[in-house]
């Protein structure tokens, strides 16, 4: 099984409720294409580089994820058609780094 790294942006009016679905979304679908979630991270609301869909600012979801090239065919196929994400970039690496947590400001308020 290949390691890959799949973060989403959604857009910045979701609720706190949407983003939480979002996740879930994504979650069973890697469950369901025999892959496994390694681990998610939260990072926020920040900003943009520039107007996405007249969005200045992006909720951030990262997944770290073990599997194979058709799930992430199937992953990337339904955020293309998801009406509630602004981009999404999926990248295969050799290895996760676990220990980092390079946006981790928001889960430390928690």
């Amino acid at each position: 099984m290949s390691l890959y790294e799949h973060t989403i942006v959604a857009r910045q009016d979701s609720s706190d409720s949407q983003i939480k679905s979002i996740k879930e979304k994504y979650l069973k679908l890697v469950e369901k294409n025999k892959g496994n979630i390694v681990k998610t991270e939260d990072w926020g609301l920040m900003n943009l580089s520039y107007l996405i869909k007249k969005n200045k600012k992006g909720n951030y979801i990262h997944f770290k994820i073990e599997g194979n090239g058709q799930m992430i065919n199937e992953l990337e196929k339904n955020a293309k058609i998801d009406k509630n994400l602004l981009r999404f970039l999926t990248v295969r690496v050799k290895e996760f780094d676990l220990n980092s947590n390079y946006f981790g400001k928001n889960e430390e308020a928690k």
